[in-house]
């Protein structure tokens, strides 16, 4: 019996159960895709399914519209799957289980799936309807967002006209998104030598901060566990005869380091600085986040040292840390308060005999993010570290002059008598890849109001699907 048959719009969420029916995990994705295929063909529809299981559905413009430019609709067709520790649901081969609570849909003990099933359903209602007017229709739903953007990465574009994206993966209503940040990951590994020393070891904690997403957070200007401790062991490294035994803190590469510790030696002679020193760089780092981290603490506490780094390798680790950028580096001239570049030290660690830095670079401009890459490593370089890039993602920059924007805007306001929030983001998009897939291609994001997504108490709102969908069809209609 179909749960959301009396919900409206009517159309679609019968395709969004219809999806809910198939498994559809990242990776994952091949009945799904090849279900797609066949609504397609089932209508008669120019159909495209790439070697990535990336699906184009092409419906032609309605009456009025038939010489009108195309329009994308794009989505992801994969879903994140978790599930309560009590469930035993399979994500390869179980159906959604779905309710309605009041004004939301939810599974039961599993993710939703409207991040980004909605989309897809959106879509899908467009391309079976027989009275909605529209220019002519190019629905783009790829694979694989939610573990890398591979679909979007190995997107086969040839069979793509349209000069207008709308990409429909955002999850407040309301908010149109126009532009996101590219990134890349960097490491910068050094390679440590040894020496006997005759000295006491400690090791030295910092905790209590609060962390955050490297991306979306990192404005609120929070303290890095990691920056920290380096400022900690330079001025250590001033007052007495210090050492390096070993080193780690933070945990993803994506996320603010919360905490740190460094194993040192010290003389004995030297243990009274050792504490005063602590003291004062305590004092100082609660002073300078009172506001954005109150609860830092710095511990020390006796340790064992087997090998102990040369005063050498101690020096150039210890500079890297405290030279190394960390956090907001420029800020947009055109959007207020939205971050154009940063950079978190996000991870340190010992692996492999060596000891290893990871950054998350981010940037909505594509110089500004290999003008800090080549900071990296001319620091590295100075410091005798080793530099690697690896994971680079595309940002999708704000344009001043955007057609398909300015008619949301004027549609939206005109059908809700309040204007949207333009909004860009400090995190990736598929937007950013699609767009070097198709540059000449006006883009904007926007979608219902989803909540708890990726968790299993995700739900999305009956109520904003509706209003987003008449938003859709309203904007569609001005697209001529």
């Amino acid at each position: 019996m179909a749960v959301l048959k009396d919900l409206q719009p009517g159309k679609v969420f019968h395709f969004f159960e219809e999806m809910s029916n198939i498994p559809r995990t990242s990776g994952n994705e091949k009945m799904i895709s090849d279900w797609l295929v066949r609504f397609a063909k089932d209508r008669n529809l120019e159909v495209h399914q790439d070697e990535a299981l990336n699906v184009i559905i092409k419906k032609p413009g309605t009456s009025g519209y038939e010489k009108s430019s195309a329009v994308i609709i794009q989505g992801h067709m994969d879903m994140v799957g978790e599930k309560a520790t009590e469930s035993n649901h399979n994500f390869l081969n179980d159906p959604l289980k779905l309710r309605v609570i009041d004004d939301y849909v939810y599974a039961t003990d599993t993710t939703l799936g409207g991040d980004d099933g909605i989309a897809v359903a959106y879509g899908l209602a467009l391309l079976d309807s027989s009275d909605i007017p529209h220019p002519p229709i190019e629905l783009l739903v790829t694979t694989n967002e939610e573990t890398g953007m591979d679909g979007a990465a190995n997107l086969d574009a040839s069979s793509l006209t349209g000069k207008t994206l709308i990409n429909i993966d955002a999850e407040e209503e309301g908010i149109f998104l126009v532009s996101c940040a590219g990134g890349i990951t960097s490491t910068v590994s050094f390679q440590p030598d040894y020496e006997k020393y005759q000295g006491e070891a400690f090791k030295i904690s910092i905790t209590g901060l609060k962390g955050g997403h490297s991306g979306i957070e990192i404005i609120k200007q929070r303290a890095n566990s990691v920056k920290l401790l380096g400022r900690l062991l330079y001025k250590l490294s001033e007052e007495c005869d210090l050492r390096l035994v070993s080193l780690s803190g933070g945990s993803k590469h994506n996320a603010i380091s919360r905490e740190a510790e460094a194993h040192i030696a010290i003389l004995s002679e030297d243990y009274t600085k050792l504490n005063e020193t602590v003291n004062i760089m305590a004092d100082a780092f609660r002073n300078e986040y009172s506001v954005e981290d109150p609860d830092i603490k710095i511990q020390v506490a006796s340790s064992k040292a087997d090998k102990i780094m040369t005063k050498k390798s101690t020096e150039n680790i210890i500079s890297y840390m405290v030279t190394v950028p960390d956090g907001v580096q420029t800020m947009s001239k055109e959007i207020e308060g939205l971050v154009v570049s940063s950079l978190n030290l996000g991870v340190l660690e010992e692996l492999n005999g060596k000891v290893q830095f990871t950054h998350a670079i981010r940037s909505s401009v594509k110089s500004l993010k290999f003008e800090i890459m080549v900071r990296i490593r001319a620091i590295a370089d100075l410091c005798s570290g080793t530099v690697q890039m690896f994971s680079d993602y595309p940002e999708w920059q704000y344009e001043s002059d955007s057609k398909v924007r300015k008619a949301a805007v004027e549609t939206y306001s005109k059908l809700y008598g309040k204007e949207p929030e333009i909004q860009a983001i400090h995190a990736g998009l598929e937007c950013g890849l699609l767009k070097e897939k198709l540059p000449e291609a006006d883009m904007i994001s926007f979608g219902p109001n989803l909540y708890n997504v990726h968790t299993p108490s995700e739900h999305m709102s009956i109520s904003s699907v509706a209003r987003t969908w008449d938003f859709l069809v309203a904007l569609l209609k001005n697209l001529k």
